[in-house]
Parts: C-alpha cells; sequence; structure tokens
C-alpha cells in the first residue's frame, strides 16, 4: 500500500531535471536523495517579497499588515538543509491543473494560505482573467482561460455542527459536509486552530459521540476523534487516480513570550526577526502528533505538509495590532501577506509539479 505520509526528497528529481536540464543536476539540487524540505533556516533575501499586499487587490485587510512600520519580514526566503525549493512560476502552475479544481477546507488559516495562492498567481499572471464568487460559504476563484478553480470552503472541525433544540452540537463523528469534497481533484485539509477555544470564541454548545452529548471533553480526545472520522471519509470516497489529498500541518502561534525565552511578554507585538536555525523551540504539539498518527494509519495516500516547524521560526511574521482594526486587535495566529503562507504554498507547488 502506498505511503501515506510523504516527505518530497528524491521524488522531486524529475521536476529538476524537467526545469534546469540533466546536466545542472548535482548534490545541492532540490532533488538530493535523503533532502528533506520542510527542515532548514530561514535566509534574507532582497528578492523577496514574492509580491506586494497593494498588488493583489482581492487580499483581505486583516492579511495586508498595513501601516507595519518595519519591513525586514517581508525580506526572507525558506532555505531546506542541503537543497534548494523551486520559486513559485504562475503560469506553470495554471498549465499543470489545467481543467482541474483545487479545494481548501479549514479554518481562517487556510483562507490565508488560499489567499496566499491567489495573489502568488495574479502576481505571475497579472493580465489574466479572473472570476471570483462566493456562494453559501462556498469561495471560488476562477481562471476561465485554463479552466482551473481554487476554492475555500470555511470548515474549521471538518466534522459537522448542527443547530438543535439544545444548541449547536459538533457532532465528532458525523461528516455530512464532505459531500461537498467530493469530485475534486485536490483536497487541501486543515484543522486544529478552533478546538482549544473556550467561553465566547467557542461556537459550539454540546459535544456528541454516538448517541452519547457531552457538555464537554478533552480538547484534544475530541480532535483525535475528529481526525479518525475525517479520515474514515478519506478511505471511503476518495480514489487516489482521480484526487490527491493534502493535509495542511498544525499552524503555530506565537503568543506567549516564554516560549522563546521572553518571559515578560504575551504577544508576538514588536517581534522583527525570525528564529535562527539553531533555537530551541521545544518538541512538537501534541496535536501535531495526533494528526500525524492518524495518517500513518490510513489506507489512502494523504501527503502531509509539514509546515510547523519552519512556521514556529516566524514570530516576526504576524499582523500582531496591524491588522486594519486598530491597536485593539493583537493577532499572532495568522500571517501576514505575503509571508509565511507564500512557503507553504510553495511546497505544495513542488509537490504538485511532481506529476
Amino acid at each position: 500500500m502506498e505511503s501515506t505520509y510523504t516527505i518530497f526528497g528524491a521524488l522531486l528529481l524529475s521536476l529538476f531535471i524537467q526545469i534546469h536540464g540533466s546536466d545542472s543536476f548535482h548534490k545541492n539540487s532540490i532533488a538530493n536523495r535523503g533532502c528533506d524540505l520542510f527542515y532548514g533556516k530561514w535566509v534574507f533575501d532582497d528578492s523577496y517579497p514574492l509580491y506586494e499586499s497593494l498588488e493583489c487587490p482581492f487580499l483581505e485587510n486583516a492579511f495586508k499588515c498595513a501601516g507595519r512600520p518595519d519591513k525586514l519580514y517581508l525580506k526572507y526566503r525558506w532555505q531546506p538543509n542541503g537543497c534548494n525549493l523551486p520559486r513559485f512560476n504562475g503560469e506553470d502552475f495554471l498549465t499543470k491543473l489545467r481543467g482541474k479544481s483545487v479545494l481548501f477546507v479549514g479554518d481562517s488559516l487556510s483562507l490565508n494560505q488560499w489567499q496566499s495562492l491567489s495573489c502568488m498567481i495574479h502576481k505571475s499572471m497579472p493580465h489574466i482573467k479572473y472570476i471570483s464568487v462566493t456562494n453559501k460559504g462556498l469561495s471560488t476563484f476562477t481562471f476561465p482561460s485554463y479552466d482551473v478553480k481554487l476554492m475555500f470552503s470555511r470548515n474549521a472541525f471538518l466534522v459537522d455542527i448542527v443547530t438543535e433544540r439544545i444548541g449547536q452540537v459538533l457532532k465528532l463523528d458525523s461528516i455530512e459536509g464532505g459531500r461537498l469534497w467530493k469530485g475534486n481533484d485536490i483536497l487541501i485539509f486543515n484543522s486544529w486552530h478552533w478546538w482549544p477555544h473556550t467561553g465566547k470564541k467557542q461556537i459550539w454548545d454540546f459535544v456528541q459521540e454516538g448517541k452519547h452529548i457531552y457538555k464537554d471533553m478533552n480538547r484534544l480526545v475530541m480532535y483525535k476523534k475528529a481526525l479518525k472520522t475525517w479520515a474514515k471519509w478519506v478511505d471511503d470516497n476518495v480514489d487516489p487516480g482521480k484526487t490527491k489529498v493534502f493535509f495542511q500541518g498544525i499552524s503555530p502561534d506565537h503568543k506567549n513570550g516564554s516560549k522563546w525565552g521572553q518571559y515578560a511578554s504575551t504577544s508576538c507585538k514588536g517581534q522583527k526577526l525570525p528564529f535562527p536555525e539553531s533555537k530551541n523551540l521545544g518538541g512538537p504539539y501534541p496535536a501535531e502528533l495526533a494528526l500525524e498518527k492518524v495518517i500513518r494509519a490510513m489506507s489512502k495516500p494523504v501527503h502531509l505538509l509539514n509546515i510547523t516547524t519552519l512556521s514556529k521560526l516566524r514570530k516576526d511574521a504576524h499582523p500582531s495590532v496591524h491588522t486594519g482594526h486598530g491597536g485593539h486587535t493583537n493577532d499572532c495566529s495568522h500571517w501576514c501577506l505575503p509571508g509565511v503562507p507564500d512557503t507553504w504554498n510553495m511546497l505544495l507547488y513542488a509537490s504538485l509539479i511532481q506529476n
């Protein structure tokens, strides 16, 4: 059975030769056997950013980081250890995906990545015609000349939330929303950001598993149960010959300065530099380990965009108070655009174009 946990390494050999020719291949190429594109460091690159926020007319104001006085955070490129990440090419992306649909399913971090990808393509091909439509929670960005659809469906938990007499019920073993996912060529899932929320940020009143209804439950346990429901849906419904499935790794926040040795800091406000490669950021998140365990146990291939570690290094790349909502909001969860999600999409691009 094909492995469900994919690290790119040698699989990109054919891509490198196709782009640069066989004579260009050497030991430091992106296709170097054993190279892991997800581990490396952020390096200064004056050719960055890949686009300007003002050049992207459909970018959410909350991601533009307008008014942020420092601009150094825009100048960092992800450099994997021992190999190179291919630079994004919007025309090549659309050509290889001609006639296909890409659906992002998840919370506002999926929105972050979806908007990043749209901006990257728009920068590569600024005069290409596009159609942007939102209908019943599904946002669709279409490039008619290539018949490519980039879609985003907001679904923070993947499993269903149903309005019942007692209130909003989060059903850990129900996934009727999956009907929307069928028939798409590429599915990119994401979930975790909303699971730990309590109080006013918690959007459900009760949680249900089978016939049992609970007022609350350990959030990591709930997440694991929901992931297993999602995994069963993929195993039962996805034909790997027609649909490629990705799961975006856990996107870290930087709300607690004690995690990086600044014990007086309670936010990412004022952070201007990424961590160096050698910085000790602790072990993996429990949610990250839970996700990897579920993916390994699946019978259908799911490709993990393992963005957690590289994103942990970027405490400087969040909107913080520069969200367009004044200083009352201090956002250390989402990412400025251009920024870190552009690298997530470069990793996605590297995986897709190998086929």
